[in-house]
């Protein structure tokens, strides 16, 4: 119970502070130095530029890489993407939705807040063990974003003055300072789990503050940027989208980690983490292909806020699932 009150405390606290200063400063009733958007970046930045690649370290440099079959991890996540817009392009058609909506629900199947919530609780549920397993299971998750769901968004626009950023976002991943300080710190951790140098004890209290505090800084940025619009008219899509995150995806993305053995390695630790970061909601990051091609940003933020507002019912169910492996 102490793990469920401290993941959804953190959750909670990390996205009202963030709405309530976006709320104050647009009524001017809190003064900022800088912009809103500004704060955001910068707190964006402070997470993924040091404070998570830290712990990314710190938590690979123990873990046990060495089992040939955690090299499926990454390709359970790309899988668990996929299958996730697959099945969002089916419900579209059960729908019956229009383009400029199918294009925006995809990315909701598809994109999946796996760095910031998903990370929380692989580390609050399984430890510092579980939380290295995040970054080798997200390996290709902004490779697969901006290859195959930026395209397939745009091409449900309706919108085809708007230049397409897609090949650029696609080149710019070799040189996006995110991307390579976060593919450094695996590196690294992963050159130091194999050199079997201990790794000091200060570690396990720098990765008890830094995880919360990364995770925190990040859903305060998300926070600050929070737009609540219409919700009520999207249930059914909200409802279906679910399902697909919830039930649908993590079920396969289960059973196939069982199948190749997850279970048996570390009690069952890998397996775990399949079992979490595939029951994620939608990405924040689900909002931006609306933004940029003139998709229903309105169905895309239903969406976000529905199935982030779930976690209240499925991490508790979580919990019970991972203590029955």
């Amino acid at each position: 119970m102490s793990k469920l009150i401290l993941s959804l405390g953190i959750i909670v606290v990390g996205l009202s502070l963030g709405y309530a200063i976006q709320r104050l400063a647009n009524a001017d009733l809190l003064r900022l130095p800088i912009s809103l958007d500004d704060l955001r970046k910068r707190l964006q930045k402070a997470a993924l530029l040091f404070v998570l690649p830290v712990t990314v370290l710190g938590a690979i440099w123990i873990v046990d890489v060495r089992s040939i079959s955690i090299a499926a991890l990454p390709l359970i996540g790309v899988g668990s993407i996929t299958l996730g817009g697959v099945l969002a392009m089916g419900a579209a058609r059960v729908l019956r939705l229009e383009p400029r909506m199918t294009g925006a629900l995809i990315p909701c199947g598809a994109f999946t807040n796996i760095g910031s919530i998903g990370a929380l609780i692989c580390y609050v549920y399984l430890g510092e063990r579980g939380f290295a397993l995040v970054p080798i299971y997200k390996l290709f998750e902004e490779l697969t974003y901006y290859s195959v769901g930026f395209p397939i968004a745009k091409y449900f626009s309706t919108n085809d003055a708007k230049q397409d950023p897609s090949a650029g976002r696609l080149r710019a991943l070799v040189s996006d300072p995110f991307i390579l300080v976060a593919l450094s710190s695996i590196i690294l951790g992963g050159i130091l789990n194999l050199s079997n140098l201990p790794r000091p004890g200060i570690f396990s209290i720098i990765n008890a503050v830094f995880i919360p505090l990364g995770t925190g800084l990040l859903l305060v940025s998300i926070g600050l940027a929070m737009r609540f619009k219409r919700v009520r008219h999207h249930l059914k899509a909200c409802t279906l989208v679910s399902l697909i995150k919830f039930a649908v995806v993590p079920f396969c993305a289960t059973a196939v980690a069982w199948s190749i053995g997850y279970g048996r390695i570390e009690n069952g630790l890998p397996l775990k983490v399949v079992m979490i970061l595939s029951s994620m909601p939608v990405a924040f990051n689900a909002l931006i292909p609306p933004s940029l091609y003139d998709l229903d940003l309105d169905l895309a933020n239903a969406c976000w806020f529905f199935t982030t507002s779930a976690l209240i019912v499925v991490l508790p169910i979580l919990l019970m699932l991972i203590n029955m492996v």
